[in-house]
């Protein structure tokens, strides 16, 4: 990534974080507002209801004066009711008043004055209508004519305007309150509104800045991808090639070899036989030298006579070379057998077939049961998942890992040997397990290279195995690994592919 690109993903990111908390700050103080608002308006709404509430009670005092003094003029009872009804809900308002001032001291005040002069005159209308039912007429009309305008109407007209005016007062106050928290509420909300339009208005500059340079950049990364597959097919090519003409070259070299090695054979057979001759004849001659009687000259089937001193000697290096060279040759013919036999498995071709894996090992294990118990050991086969391969690879990879696992043991312990399977993500992933002598770390690599072996070297082989068995494996689109230490076993790990198309890494590596 170029660091206008870095620049570019910064910036972007930069962007979307600030507009998260925009709306975030957005939101919060639009919220807070809001209920801010509301509380604003609930308190105008309760000063609008207290002048309301004083009004019903001012109406309530005036229903029962006027059913008073209906029933003074008329001693109907219809107008008794009347003032019974309009007395009795006086109380009640007059409570629920002093509740919806509680917030204030001074109407608070102002209250509890108003109770003690309403209840005043609800006495004075009482005592009037308590005269009236003693018959006693004339005696209410006269009094009721001369407190018209007594200290109770008096003070509650004056504490009704009292409150009423402190009320007003409070209205104003708490409108403008609601109108400002209003007014910042729609404020906020359109400067977050604007602020949100244009950290995206940005975004979508920089989103489309960032689309054509995407765009640029895979136009670019298409033409590399052409030139690479084009480049890519070349190199493939050639490799093929040269893979096959070093498998040619080796197969030649490796079939060569085999005129001389095969006359050098010859010429040391020829060599053992004249060996003989020419130490019978020193045997005469020193036989001669000493008088001894002579060996007849035809006396093949005689046995060869015994050398003395530096004969004897020079018999005995004689021998020791012929050995050395007989077992040069004998190893040269192993390693070119080797040798075709690579070049020849190099050009069969891998069929992928459908495979039981448990099937197949358990073959193998069964075909080397002698072995293992001549070696004291055992081999448990876990469960292994089927897949898709080549059937002689397999045989020839697992065959080879478990011949090892039971010529590498530890001299006096029972061999225990496992071999596991399990999947992930498309791939089979087997492991072969031995308790044997194990490999130095340092040698891990080394084990996988052709006619290279590492540690003792008592056993037989020409440390071709585990080089052509990693072939296999990548043929098969596979990998390979070890995980050992010296004395403490060793486990061989590979992958391979659960369905195999014949296609991965096959003629090609």
């Amino acid at each position: 990534m170029t660091l206008v690109s870095r620049r570019r993903s910064t910036l972007q990111i930069l962007l979307l974080s600030a507009g998260f908390f925009v709306l975030v700050a957005v939101s919060v103080a639009s919220v807070l507002l809001v209920n801010k608002a509301r509380e604003d308006n609930a308190w105008v709404i309760h000063t609008v209801e207290t002048d309301s509430q004083i009004a019903n009670l001012l109406l309530d005092i005036r229903r029962a004066e006027s059913a008073t003094r209906a029933y003074l003029l008329t001693s109907a009872p219809q107008y008794l009711s009347e003032y019974q009804s309009a007395a009795a809900g006086v109380p009640a308002a007059l409570n629920h008043l002093q509740m919806m001032t509680v917030d204030n001291p001074a109407q608070v005040a102002n209250a509890a004055k108003l109770k003690a002069a309403v209840e005043q005159r609800l006495a004075e209308f009482a005592l009037s209508i308590e005269r009236v039912k003693n018959n006693d007429t004339a005696t209410s009309i006269d009094v009721l004519r001369k407190t018209t305008s007594t200290d109770a109407v008096e003070a509650i007209v004056r504490i009704a305007r009292d409150i009423r005016t402190e009320e007003d007062r409070l209205l104003v106050l708490r409108t403008a309150t609601a109108d400002k928290t209003q007014v910042l509420a729609s404020s906020v909300t359109i400067a977050g509104s604007c602020m949100v339009l244009a950290l995206a208005a940005l975004s979508v500059v920089l989103l489309r800045r960032s689309s054509r340079a995407r765009d640029e950049a895979e136009a670019r990364l298409r033409d590399s991808n052409v030139n690479l597959e084009t480049i890519v097919d070349e190199r493939t090519s050639d490799l093929r090639e040269a893979n096959e003409e070093i498998q040619r070259f080796a197969y030649i070299v490796s079939h060569d070899l085999r005129s001389p090695l095969v006359n050098i054979m010859g010429f040391t057979s020829e060599l053992e036989e004249l060996r003989g001759d020419i130490f019978k004849r020193i045997a005469t001659l020193n036989r001669a030298a000493s008088l001894a009687p002579a060996m007849p000259e035809d006396a093949t089937d005689v046995a060869e006579p015994e050398l003395e001193g530096s004969d004897k000697q020079l018999s005995d290096d004689f021998n020791e070379s012929l050995g050395f060279i007989k077992s040069s040759i004998a190893k040269m013919d192993r390693l070119i057998s080797a040798i075709l036999n690579l070049t020849r498995e190099g050009r069969r071709e891998f069929k992928p077939e459908r495979i039981d894996l448990y099937e197949l090992i358990d073959g193998i294990v069964k075909t080397m049961a002698h072995q293992a118990v001549e070696a004291n050991a055992t081999v448990e086969v876990g469960a292994l998942p089927n897949i898709v391969s080549d059937r002689l690879a397999l045989e020839q990879i697992f065959s080879n890992l478990i011949d090892n696992a039971l010529k590498y043991l530890r001299n006096g312990v029972p061999g225990e040997i496992s071999i596991e399977g399990r999947t992930k993500l498309g791939f089979a992933i087997f492991e072969v397990t031995d308790n044997g002598r194990g490999i130095d770390p340092k040698d891990h690599q080394r084990i996988f290279d052709l006619f290279r072996r590492a540690g003792t070297q008592d056993k037989p082989g020409q440390g071709i195995g585990l080089a052509h068995v990693r072939a296999l494996v990548r043929r098969l689109g596979g990998t390979m690994s070890v995980a050992s230490e010296l004395h403490n076993g060793s486990t061989f790990t590979i992958t391979l592919p659960i369905n195999w198309s014949g296609k991965n890494r096959d003629k090609v590596t």
